[in-house]
């Protein structure tokens, strides 16, 4: 892409993550002109969550792209197994739920980022420019007016009728926009490493679970992406023991990985990924929304924030495409998306703060390697496995395509 130069647009959208990607090509399939800003060259960089849930995959359908993004390589889970305390139990069946895709399919972000951005490019009022990264805000009085961007070229203003956030839980426009943060308190961070995959390994799990601790492998073909729980702020800790230590740790919930722990030689191969559960108060203020992780930082259980944060794309387009179209928005009808996905986006996050408080913490617990009551019950009532399934599976409102189309595509 070249230099984009000072612009005024329709639509604005920042962030070219999964809520980005899916609100810029369902505004440009309806006809509104749009432009989507990637601070990065590419999307080729490990992200947190791989997981394309029933719901998007619904949406796919909907949108009539399922045939063509199931064709690319990925992994499907059609039951969620954990291993409680040595203890293999089923806690979610999709085979009942009301979809298509009666799975999750474990595809690299990148790749799902790839294929959205290519299906976006294919209508003309559709723009996707790489390596602009977004430094500032334009204020005309106390409106959101555009974004300052720097670029491999120099600094450029790009104005909009709308401005989307969709950056992240960094968001710079949540914080310039001075939009006020609510913190809910997370007891644990992940450490994010790499470890090569055999032929003979355990399928694809929710993760090991022993006293308090939890191992999740992520399945992206010839090695797992590993992700360790640990208390939050310890890290510090954890390498005044030494790799050893932290070797044996992960081996007593993964055994199968002893045969190649010692890949994991030096610190640079660990990343911390710092776990937050956050929710604006307003979402909104005139020419600016954000939505996504910009707009509510979800916790990796579950996998569900790839999907909420697609969930929020839709309903933006759902809500606004059709005024876009004609004009520029109202401050009330931003206030109508948030008022539409509050409600999930707080249910859910309530359970995620649950879940850490009493199930994963990242510390060793003394407990027994008994069952829970609750788990028990998951294996003696296949029944309840579809309960955890829709909740993981569709989300507490999942949404439908109702933005308006215009067909018109360019060609490729």
């Amino acid at each position: 892409m070249g230099v984009l130069p000072d612009v005024h647009v329709r639509c604005l959208v920042v962030g070219g993550g999964p809520a980005g990607m899916m609100t810029g090509y369902l505004l440009a399939r309806a006809g509104v002109d749009v432009v989507v800003l990637e601070k990065h060259a590419d999307f080729n960089r490990d992200f947190r969550g791989d997981t394309i849930h029933p719901s998007t995959l619904e949406l796919l359908h909907e949108l009539g792209l399922l045939e063509e993004f199931l064709r690319l390589p990925h992994q499907e889970l059609r039951e969620i197994r954990g291993i409680f305390n040595g203890h293999a139990v089923p806690i979610a069946d999709f085979s009942r739920l009301p979809t298509r895709c009666k799975f999750i399919a474990f595809m690299p972000q990148w790749d799902f980022l790839d294929f959205l951005s290519s299906q976006a490019k294919r209508f003309p009022t559709f723009a996707l420019h790489m390596q602009h990264e977004v430094i500032d805000l334009l204020f005309e009085s106390d409106r959101i007016a555009g974004v300052r961007v720097k670029t491999p070229d120099g600094q450029r203003e790009v104005r909009a009728d709308l401005t989307i956030g969709a950056d992240g839980r960094h968001s710079i426009t949540h914080t310039k926009s001075n939009l006020e943060m609510d913190e809910f308190g997370v007891p644990i961070d992940v450490l994010w490493m790499r470890l090569s995959k055999r032929e003979n390994d355990p399928p694809q799990s929710l993760g090991f679970f022993r006293h308090g601790k939890l191992l999740v492998l992520l399945d992206r073909g010839d090695y797992f992406q590993v992700g360790f729980v640990i208390p939050k702020g310890e890290l510090d800790a954890i390498k005044q023991r030494g790799l050893p230590a932290l070797h044996r740790d992960i081996i007593r919930l993964g055994p199968f990985l002893e045969d190649r722990i010692t890949e994991l030689d030096d610190w640079t191969k660990i990343k911390l990924l710092t776990v937050q559960i956050n929710r604006l108060r307003k979402w909104y203020r005139e020419g600016l929304l954000c939505i996504g992780d910009s707009a509510h930082a979800m916790s990796p259980a579950g996998g569900v924030g790839i999907n909420l944060a697609l969930q929020d794309a839709v309903a933006t387009a759902n809500l606004l495409a059709a005024k876009l179209r004609a004009g520029p928005v109202s401050v009330a009808d931003l206030k109508q998306v948030q008022e539409r996905r509050e409600w999930p986006t707080r249910v859910i996050q309530t359970m995620q703060a649950f879940i850490h408080r009493r199930v994963v913490t990242g510390r060793e617990s003394k407990s027994g390697d008994s069952l829970p009551i609750l788990l028990k019950f998951f294996q003696w009532f296949p029944a309840l496995r579809s309960l955890p399934a829709r909740f993981i599976g569709l989300s507490p409102r999942p949404e439908h395509i109702h933005s308006p189309s215009k067909l018109t595509k360019r060609c490729s």
